[in-house]
């Protein structure tokens, strides 16, 4: 949103349906310069600074199930840092998080959903291609004390993907207080590379949290809900400022940025170099060296990082570095994320294969069509949501788009009169990306292949070519901001 523009939010009553509760609140206060409003400058937020923690707690792996399994969402505890308990919620008893469903590219998946939340809730299965009736649309709710039996063929390429809730207006909160998980897919082409597994294979699921709360309340003032909501310390895989040990050799690590809204910028801290083999879509064509990358919510990342320079006792860090060009409310703190710890000195080298996977690019003339969606938010908004696509919010009974299966088309999301970062993710499809304007003015290495989320920075325009699907149904498209897509970023497409 233009900092020099007034946002106009007048008469609650009507659109409030579809404005989140905190901005009620601030509406009904009034617009002073203590309302959280103000004139409105700077409407990309303020930062929210991590504190670190001492990196003494053991870095817990999630339990891996097969195709076949339960969810349990519900009201729990656990201790996320130290011997502090929390108030959470989880698919399990005692902790945030569920545990990591391993399949492979053709299992029949059978997972019994029973919802002890206490209030509706569903599971959207982010980067799986499988029916509407399965994809958790917004509106497909699972009723307090209610089961749902979510069945699907898993049909794309080996990947990382993950689990969450998307109930309209309540995603934000659910996945926040806990509820997520990995869904992690093999195949073949991917058992060919006989890449490190096992021990040498470790999931990394980040999120920032507010720790002081031990009721992880979820209450964002009107301007966190314009930036996203940004905790004070970081957790992974549920525990805050965890250490692992490992061995002097080469780790994949297969990362995911579960946060509401928080960007990272991930390096080590001894700025050694680490390989991309692949990201939300799967593995690349070819590796790619980089010292650090970018990784915005909803996105995977699947690296190699070699520690076979490292000795024993030696401590390497996963950090955030500082980045620019996201707004007032990103980039601007270096802290860390987890501890590596060598414990064994190893003679164990890896050669990273030069060629990864079989992916063809698409080219622009292939595609029948182009659709360009506005998401810079620069205009004056009223009443129903301050986030928007094409200066609409999420309406369940309207069809935005029209696509005929098995079109190429190219989606053109504009944020080039924009102040805030968004990651704009499609359900049920990967993409490539095509092209990047204004802003970082490229890809990144982590942006070629296959993906289903693409970051649009302020003053960005970013072009991504998709090849439909014969799978007919209605799905959405959003921010992966949760805060934006709860005030009404999202919309909708049929394909037939």
């Amino acid at each position: 949103m233009k900092r020099k523009e007034f946002l106009k939010l007048s008469g609650a009553g009507v659109g409030s349906l579809l404005i989140p509760a905190a901005v009620i609140s601030v509406i009904s206060s009034g617009c002073g310069k203590n309302s959280g409003m103000g004139n409105m400058g700077g409407m990309s937020g303020s930062p929210v600074n991590i504190n670190e923690g001492d990196f003494l707690q053991a870095l817990p792996i999630p339990a891996t199930v097969g195709a076949s399994g339960a969810l349990t969402p519900q009201a729990t505890s656990a201790t996320l840092k130290g011997s502090q308990v929390y108030n959470v919620f989880g698919y399990q008893s005692g902790s945030i998080l569920g545990p990591t469903f391993r399949v492979s590219k053709g299992a029949d998946v059978n997972i019994n959903v029973a919802n002890n939340l206490g209030e509706v809730s569903n599971v959207h299965w982010h980067g799986l291609h499988i029916p509407a009736a399965m994809d958790g649309y917004p509106t497909n709710l699972i009723n307090a004390g209610a089961s749902f039996k979510y069945n699907f063929t898993v049909r794309q390429r080996a990947g990382l993907n993950w689990y969450h809730p998307h109930t309209h207006m309540a995603t934000a909160r659910q996945v926040y207080k806990g509820l997520a998980g990995l869904f992690i897919v093999n195949d073949p082409e991917e058992a060919a590379l006989n890449l490190p597994a096992g021990e040498f294979e470790i999931p990394l699921v980040i999120q920032d949290k507010r720790l002081a709360d031990i009721s992880l309340s979820y209450n964002p003032t009107m301007m966190e809900i314009m930036s996203g909501y940004l905790g004070d310390s970081i957790l992974v895989n549920g525990k805050a400022s965890p250490f692992h040990e490992i061995k002097s050799q080469t780790y994949r690590l297969r990362i995911l940025n579960g946060s509401n809204a928080r960007i990272y910028n991930l390096a080590f801290n001894n700025n050694q170099s680490f390989t991309i083999i692949g990201n939300d879509g799967g593995l690349l064509k070819s590796p790619a060296s980089v010292t650090s990358i970018l990784l915005a919510p909803g996105e995977r990342l699947d690296i190699l990082a070699d520690f076979s320079a490292a000795l024993t006792g030696d401590e390497i860090f996963l950090v955030n570095k500082l980045f620019g060009g996201a707004g007032t409310a990103q980039g601007k703190q270096e802290f860390k994320i987890v501890k590596f710890k060598i414990t064994q000195k190893v003679n164990v080298t890896f050669a990273i294969p030069s060629v990864l996977s079989s992916v063809v690019s698409l080219t622009a003339a292939q595609a029948s069509r182009t659709r360009n969606f506005d998401i810079s938010n620069s205009g004056v908004m009223m009443q129903s949501g301050m986030h928007r696509i094409n200066d609409k919010v999420f309406d369940a009974n309207r069809i935005d788009e029209a696509v005929a299966a098995n079109a190429i088309e190219i989606w053109q999301f504009d944020n080039s009169q924009g102040e805030e970062p968004h990651p704009m993710h499609i359900h049920s499809i990967d993409f490539q990306v095509l092209q990047r304007t204004g802003g970082r003015n490229g890809l990144t290495a982590s942006e070629s292949g296959w993906k289903d989320t693409v970051l649009v920075m302020p003053g960005e325009i970013v072009k991504v070519i998709i090849p439909f699907e014969n799978n007919a149904g209605k799905f959405v498209f959003h921010c992966h901001n949760l805060e934006h897509e709860d005030d009404g970023m999202m919309l909708q497409y049929q394909l037939s």
